[in-house]
């Protein structure tokens, strides 16, 4: 597969940097553009890569973002070191937050970040370590949604 690779990109996220909220993801939403991507996978990777970022800035210590687009689909990785999720099944359960009252001040944290990820994109896999970090997987078929 990596012959078949059209573009590979790395970003890296800083926890707690609410004032770079959605550089990366809209880098991203730029760069599929640019390579003329259709609108609506471009427009669920951008929505998916933010909540992805946001959960990085609000509950990590430090992330990476791995961007690679292929033929077939776009693939976007992120690993971060932090607390990790001691209970992915409530995590993933929408409304569920465990954001602080800042965060929500700051208009963050409704509990709906990984239920709009899982949504929004056509592979979704996510492995924690609690203590560690956590590492989320999503690929958006180029060709739109699989049947």
């Amino acid at each position: 597969m990596e012959e078949d690779l059209c573009y590979r990109q790395e970003y890296s996220l800083k926890g707690g940097e609410f004032s770079r909220a959605g550089d990366v993801s809209r880098r991203i939403k730029d760069l599929l553009k640019e390579l003329g991507l259709d609108a609506q996978v471009i427009r669920r990777a951008a929505i998916a890569s933010f909540e992805a970022e946001m959960n990085v800035i609000m509950y990590a210590f430090r992330g990476t973002v791995h961007l690679a687009v292929t033929p077939v689909e776009v693939r976007i990785v992120i690993d971060d070191r932090g607390p990790g999720i001691p209970d992915i099944g409530l995590a993933m359960t929408e409304g569920y937050s465990t954001a602080t009252k800042e965060m929500r001040e700051l208009g963050f944290g409704a509990g709906m970040g990984l239920p709009n990820i899982k949504r929004n994109a056509d592979g979704f896999r996510i492995i924690s370590e609690p203590g560690t970090g956590t590492r989320l997987e999503m690929t958006f078929a180029r060709g739109g949604r699989p049947s």
